[in-house]
């Protein structure tokens, strides 16, 4: 039998426990990055609002919103943000910019739904979709990963051009020739915010259980879409409406860092720790570096595009002014064969595959992660490889400030504070110490890095050499001098 809700299984689609939305709510976790730049985004946040993306795209920034508790609760209507206020008697009243943000981010935003099925004959094929007329080529691909047909269920983020995807996958046994006895189906969803797609976890998962139970059966599908689609301009191009200029400060203030339904008991940043270990630190500097990283891993995939987004959350910068020159570093999550044109005009990503073929393309990624082993075969890459005396340093603080958090958890009950902001916290105050110090140092009479202003940074004036060449050369710093001292090791 399939699983069912307890609620209206049309209205079966928006899943934030009241504990979370506590928590995105709280003051500890809005905090005020006016002009950041957070590669965790997936899209430019600079000042002044949204900026077209490489493929010529416009996307809103990422917020951390909750559902309604109405939609939440699947009874009354949700809050529609078009609807217009009713003037008091005391005369029109202004609407706090924050409140105008909130009804901006309740706006719905997904732009296509649909399900992708494995035949026998022809592979993985597009067995429907909404709207009609949308360019989903390649997409039967990215939602059925390859391999996934060792696995019985799975969930995979995905780009496809300027939108981010989530599908949920199942593998059903049946008693069937023609389908060799197994039926294998995806059900997913387009977005311009994957920050925005955790919300609807629950709902494609209850769905792609249907899809394998009755095929066929899409009004489900058909009223979450029109239900839910975004607003698209009457241009026609695909492009989905913005956030409004006026409210983009607010987006940045709103939330720190996208959040994504964790579907692991722990927690992805802990698992993302425990599995690289001391390599994290080797990920940060590749990934302040803005190099291409593919993680390769086998199935299941949606553990590993969370290693993506914690790659992402690695690199971020709040200091104004700072990265808006440099390449952007883009989450593509995951990808195959098919994504091989798009990955050969990227100057800076992060991905995971599960397919091996792959590795050889060296001329695709500057860094490859198998399992926990990160490589190159870029010859000056190779030294930022080994970690040096500052990154064991960094990782056992790292570490003991995630045992104070957990202590603090397990005897004060604490449940406002997590690992998934104690973990960004920590990158983001690193950064932002490396930049703030070469700042100063680049305005001061004598622009030149010493061994002092570079253990200022947190960094090894030995053993981070050459990472800090390389920085200064990306981030753009010329004027700086390096001191003599720094050339001995």
């Amino acid at each position: 039998m399939v699983e069912r809700s307890d609620r209206a299984p049309l209205l079966d689609w928006e899943e934030v426990p009241s504990a979370e939305k506590d928590r995105l709510s709280s003051p500890s976790n809005s905090r005020a990055l006016s002009g950041s730049s957070s590669p965790g985004f997936g899209w430019s946040s600079g000042p002044g609002g949204p900026t077209p993306s490489a493929d010529g795209c416009s996307a809103p920034p990422a917020t951390s919103s909750t559902p309604s508790a109405a939609a939440a609760a699947g009874t009354d209507e949700p809050l529609h943000p078009d609807k217009e206020e009713h003037p008091s008697d005391s005369g029109p009243r202004e609407v706090p910019l924050e409140d105008r943000m909130v009804k901006w981010e309740e706006k719905d935003q997904i732009v296509s739904v649909f399900v992708v099925t494995f035949n026998t004959r022809s592979g993985n094929m597009l067995e429907w979709c909404l709207p009609k007329d949308m360019d989903l080529e390649g997409v039967e691909f990215k939602a059925i990963a390859s391999g996934s047909h060792r696995v019985t269920t799975d969930f995979i983020y995905f780009r496809k051009g300027c939108y981010f995807g989530l599908a949920c996958f199942a593998n059903m046994a049946v008693e069937s020739t023609v389908e060799r006895g197994a039926r294998m189906k995806s059900v997913g969803i387009l977005s311009p915010s994957y920050t925005l797609l955790y919300r609807y976890m629950s709902f494609l998962e209850h769905q792609v259980r249907l899809q394998l139970q009755s095929p066929g059966h899409y009004s489900p599908l058909e009223a979450f879409y029109e239900d839910k689609r975004a607003l698209l301009p009457p241009s026609g191009d695909g492009v989905v409406t913005a956030c409004p200029a006026n409210a983009w400060g607010a987006a940045i203030n709103h939330s720190m860092h996208p959040e994504m339904k964790i579907t692991h008991p722990a927690g992805c940043m802990s698992q993302f720790i425990r599995f690289f270990g001391e390599q994290i630190m080797v990920l940060w500097k590749l990934a302040l570096l803005r190099r291409r990283i593919l993680i390769f891993s086998p199935p299941p995939v949606g553990v590993v595009c969370y290693r993506v987004y914690c790659c992402c959350c690695l690199a971020n910068i709040s200091i104004p002014g700072v990265g808006v020159a440099v390449p952007e570093f883009r989450p593509f999550f995951y990808v195959n064969v098919a994504d091989i044109s798009a990955l050969e005009n990227e100057l800076s990503y992060v991905a995971c595959t599960t397919e091996k073929i792959f590795e050889e393309k060296k001329d695709l990624y500057d860094v490859y992660v198998d399992n926990q082993n990160v490589k190159t075969y870029r010859d000056g890459l190779k030294p930022l490889l080994r970690l040096s005396t500052a990154d064991r340093e960094k990782y056992r603080k790292l570490t003991e400030q995630r045992q104070m958090l957990l202590y603090s958890q397990e005897e004060n009950g604490d449940c406002v504070s997590s690992e998934e902001d104690l973990f960004i916290l920590f990158f983001l105050e690193q950064n932002n110490r490396i930049f703030q110090t070469l700042s100063e140092v680049a305005g001061s009479p004598d622009p030149t890095l010493t061994q002092e202003s570079v253990r200022a940074m947190g960094l090894d004036p030995h053993g981070d050499r050459l990472f800090l060449l390389h920085l200064l050369e990306i981030y753009g710093y010329d004027t700086l001098l390096v001191s003599e001292q720094l050339c001995c090791s």
